[in-house]
């Protein structure tokens, strides 16, 4: 089931703020889509021609009513939705003077250029902050703003490689398929257009409580270093780098996955209770009283021992009767699905994570919704992403106050 797109009259939380989004590709897309999901104006300013890299990314891309590929690539749909797109070329000056007035106009500012790069075009941090004195101006960059690699260019795929992340996914080095992996998402892109969003609404309360506005400087490698979460604590309370575990866990025995007579499964025994429960439903009750494997430490220490015994009793039924039998006695359990699975699923129908937008060529796109579920404001996910420079025209009439004779010697001149 897709759902609807939420149009509705409810308020938004971010209605009264206006996002001057000079990002492209993903981390800073990702976050400037979670403001306009909340509510926010969100006015994507592209290159005259060509636009956000990801336009080009494909395939996939949206197909019109008549099953033709149209030029949204599915890539640029997914951290797109709820903009509206202008094109400037911000390396002119007229193009420079238009940025410069919309950011008069706007509450924040989200760029992910190279460091010193708008410098020389008059649309630093600091030249901003002089025609919008409480302006929340957030960077995002591979490596932050200082440091020896700063100067840096910074790709997801690189930075999960450099910030730990890829050192401890993937099979261990001694069993087939070992070493290391990247995750099968831009993960650390993601998770720094996460970080960055909540230092965006951060800002922003504090501006609204003092009148005072800030500068954000958002990079890739801090925030990979910052979500290895448990792993980094782990090296830095023992002074042991930690391996790869594949599909099991560093410190909780059983947590990983098995194979059943037909697939896999992922068996989550967070405690000994949940682990005696799964010997006992799988008939191997004498696991759970003996000596080796009474609590999760033990386990952990014996897990050579422990988890062949377990693969092979799983071995010995097929996913769905391991699932079923499983959930009756409280063992957290599920499944490995494919994307196609995931969007059958029936909790991720029912709870709405496909939805369907009207789009302007390919007439209608399928989007992920957002997940940020909220009573009194909810995340409306109900503009498309938008065509190359759709909105020029109309932010530079109702935004700037540009005559048609204006926007028109503009664009003759290549500015927009």
């Amino acid at each position: 089931m897709i759902a609807s797109a939420n149009v509705g009259g409810a308020p938004k939380a971010l209605g009264h703020i206006r996002v001057l989004d000079l990002s492209r590709v993903l981390a800073g897309p990702w976050c400037s889509q979670n403001l306009a999901d909340l509510g926010a104006d969100v006015i994507k300013i592209e290159r005259p021609g060509c636009g956000d890299d990801t336009r080009a990314w494909g395939p996939p891309y949206a197909k019109d009513a008549d099953g033709n590929n149209t030029s949204e690539a599915a890539y640029y749909l997914s951290a797109n939705r709820g903009k509206r797109s202008v094109t400037v070329d911000i390396a002119s000056p007229e193009g420079q003077d238009l940025i410069r007035d919309l950011a008069r106009h706007a509450d924040v500012v989200i760029e992910n250029y190279k460091v010193g790069q708008l410098k020389r075009y008059g649309l630093d941090y600091a030249s901003l902050k002089a025609v919008k004195p409480d302006l929340v101006y957030c960077s995002i960059t591979g490596f932050g703003q200082d440091g020896p690699y700063a100067h840096r260019a910074g790709y997801d795929f690189l930075i999960q490689g450099m910030g730990g992340l890829m050192s401890v996914t993937g099979e261990r080095d001694e069993l087939p398929g070992g070493g290391p992996q990247k995750a099968g998402v831009a993960l650390t892109d993601l998770m720094t257009g996460m970080y960055a969003t909540i230092a965006v609404l951060a800002a922003l309360t504090h501006r609204d409580r003092t009148g005072e506005g800030q500068y954000i400087d958002m990079a890739l490698l801090d925030t990979q270093v910052a979500m290895l979460a448990n792993v980094g604590s782990n090296y830095l309370n023992s002074g042991k780098a930690p391996q790869r575990w594949g599909n099991a866990h560093a410190n909780i025995v059983p947590y990983q996955t098995f194979a059943c007579l037909d697939g896999h499964i992922i068996v989550a025994a967070g405690n000994d209770g949940q682990y005696q429960k799964f010997v006992e439903a799988g008939g191997r009750p004498e696991l759970a009283v003996d000596p080796r494997f009474a609590t999760n430490p033990l386990r952990v220490q014996h897990r050579d021992v422990l988890v062949p015994l377990l693969a092979e009793m799983v071995a010995t039924r097929s996913r769905d009767a391991w699932i079923a039998l499983l959930e009756a006695v409280g063992v957290p359990c599920g499944p490995i699905n494919d994307v196609g699975e995931v969007f059958a699923n029936e909790q991720v129908q029912a709870r709405g994570m496909a939805v369907e937008l009207a789009h302007p060529s390919a007439g209608k796109v399928t989007l992920v919704r957002s997940p940020m579920k909220m009573s009194g404001t909810p995340a409306t996910s109900d503009k498309a992403p938008p065509l190359l420079g759709q909105h020029t025209d109309e932010v530079l009439r109702d935004v700037l106050n540009r005559t048609g004779d204006e926007i028109a010697a503009l664009r003759a001149q290549g500015v927009v």
